[in-house]
């Protein structure tokens, strides 16, 4: 889901505060909004890459972690 990089990365930039946000308001150690807010901000990661990826062929050095809970 490509889209104009510069509404992706503020796209990026709101679920980088959002979570943030989350993180700082934590109602215990697993608390589900700080969950959500890691899902959001990840998706958003990824899109904001692709987007630069499809627009530009640039790509980010940051590397996924494989997550596995």
């Amino acid at each position: 889901m490509a889209t104009d990089p510069r509404i992706a990365l503020r796209q990026f930039t709101a679920a980088l505060e959002r979570h943030l946000e989350a993180v700082a308001t934590r109602r215990g150690p697993e608390d589900p909004s700080v969950e959500a807010a890691y899902e959001k901000l990840l998706d958003a990661f990824l899109d904001y890459e692709e987007s630069l990826s499809e627009n530009f062929e640039e790509y980010l050095p940051f590397v996924q972690d494989d997550y596995d809970e």
